[in-house]
């Protein structure tokens, strides 16, 4: 069975630090580009970060460039997303997610899901 299972969410004070990670199983993960996106309530979802399989190239959304640090550990078919000085709006449920191709932005490339961790960043 494909898997995907985030963890790492919680609360944290605004300006400290968070480090999410996404457990694969069930498919071959160094194959995989990994993105992270983010939902808040009300808002339409949105990525946040990518890495690569080909090459390990990153992508950063604007609102978070900076701050926050994807990364992977292919031995452990596991993805990071590294959060330093997060903001009070990047509360948001996050979610991993992988697709067959190059990093892209574009949702529907994504083959493969996880549940969802929530982050709440307090002010």
């Amino acid at each position: 069975e494909v898997q995907l299972v985030e963890s790492g969410g919680g609360l944290v004070q605004a300006g400290g630090s968070l480090r999410l990670s996404c457990a694969a199983s069930g498919f071959t993960f160094d194959d995989y580009t990994i993105g992270w996106f983010r939902q808040a309530p009300g808002k339409e979802r949105e990525g946040v970060s990518c890495i690569s399989s080909r090459d390990g190239s990153t992508y950063y959304a604007d609102s978070v460039k900076g701050r926050f640090s994807i990364s992977r550990d292919n031995a452990k078919n596991t993805a990071y997303l590294q959060m330093v000085s997060p903001k009070p709006e990047d509360t948001a449920v996050y979610y991993c997610a992988a697709a067959p191709g190059p990093c892209t932005w574009y949702d529907l490339d994504y083959d493969y899901w996880g549940q969802g961790t929530q982050v709440t960043v307090s002010s």
